[in-house]
């Protein structure tokens, strides 16, 4: 069975938030949606909720989920849904940075090869400015 990463499209206004991997070694400098594994016991939104507090220090309101089951590396499934922020601000605790990308600012950061297909399945989801 495939191990389940929920990942946050958080969204503010017309801009999104990305995060900057600073580990394993194979991925770190490479940008990302903030979010993690799901534990036992916890549901898909409750991890994602989890993990924005401790990687970013945010509540969020978990939205419109995007796409199905994300392929990542063997063995590992990622789910995305939209989010905005209830509360905070969000910090990189567990990223080297964390950037908010406008509409022609989507592809100016190396994404990592996973994220990259979901960047552009919520470009069409991000209000125009």
């Amino acid at each position: 069975m495939e191990k389940i990463v929920v990942a946050a499209a958080i969204v503010e206004g017309d801009r999104l938030l990305a995060a900057q991997r600073a580990a394993p070694p194979e991925v770190a400098g490479g940008w990302e949606f903030p979010g993690g594994k799901v534990d036992p016991g916890e549901s898909d939104h409750e991890a994602l909720v989890r993990e924005c507090q401790e990687e970013l220090g945010v509540d969020i309101a978990v939205g419109d989920r995007i796409g199905g089951d994300w392929p990542l590396s063997p063995g590992y499934v990622m789910r995305v849904w939209l989010a905005r922020l209830i509360s905070g601000i969000p910090h990189p605790h567990e990223h080297l940075a964390l950037r908010w990308l406008g509409p022609d600012e989507l592809f100016d950061i190396p994404w990592l090869p996973a994220d990259l297909p979901i960047v552009r399945a919520v470009q069409n989801l991000i209000p125009e400015a």
